[in-house]
């Protein structure tokens, strides 16, 4: 594998994320005066709005052009990047891609969970106060209730939750791998959880996350 470009992406106004990112395919354009070879590795440290997220985007040169004004690189990402690349395409518009869901923060938060063998740890690819995705090779059975202690930046102690499986994932569906887990609302840590969540997107807007939690 050779080695990965690293490319600082500043969009100072939202909209120039709906005019950069191609939604009919996932795909990214990146303005470059000498556009990159195609296949090479990226990874892409983009910041949108003058207070919006940094998110980090992994992905593969697919296609070069050297159209007059219109020069750069379009890149490609794979199933890891997709939850980031909903979170942006919400987070532009001002709202939801889905009004029945809360958007999730993209984020990558140490997790231990109750398996059959024990305690495993692990981490998230997205969370809110509704619920988490667990990314595991192994997950647990649809409907399985599990203990979940979860770190949040800035808090001494995991936090104590529990949920309900409510799907899996797994390897060979050519996505992350691992378990949607809705959170039990009737506990005391409900709301607990919500203020951490608070806390944890308000540090994510405002880029003071570091860039292990930033997936």
């Amino acid at each position: 594998m050779g080695p990965v470009l690293r490319i600082d992406l500043r969009l100072p106004v939202t909209s120039d994320w709906i005019r950069v990112f191609d939604a009919r395919d996932g795909t990214l354009f990146v303005a470059r005066p000498q556009p990159l070879a195609v296949t090479t590795a990226v990874r892409i440290d983009l910041v949108v709005g003058e207070s919006g997220p940094r998110v980090i985007l992994r992905g593969h040169v697919i296609e070069t052009r050297q159209d007059p004004g219109h020069t750069g690189s379009i890149v490609a990402f794979g199933p890891n990047e997709r939850v980031k690349l909903n979170y942006l395409n919400g987070y532009v518009r001002g709202g939801l891609l889905d009004l029945r869901e809360r958007r999730r923060l993209p984020l990558r938060l140490p997790v231990t969970y109750g398996a059959v063998e024990g305690a495993r740890q692990t981490h998230t690819r997205d969370i809110n106060d509704q619920g988490v995705f667990v990314v595991s090779t192994d997950p647990l059975p649809e409907d399985s209730e599990v203990h979940l202690l979860i770190t949040f930046p800035g808090r001494p102690q995991p936090l104590s939750l529990s949920g309900t499986v409510s799907h899996t994932v797994v390897p060979e569906d050519e996505d992350v791998p691992g378990m949607g887990i809705v959170f039990d609302a009737r506990t005391a840590e409900a709301a607990d959880l919500a203020g951490a969540v608070d806390a944890l997107e308000k540090a994510f807007l405002g880029n003071e996350l570091p860039d292990e939690l930033l997936e």
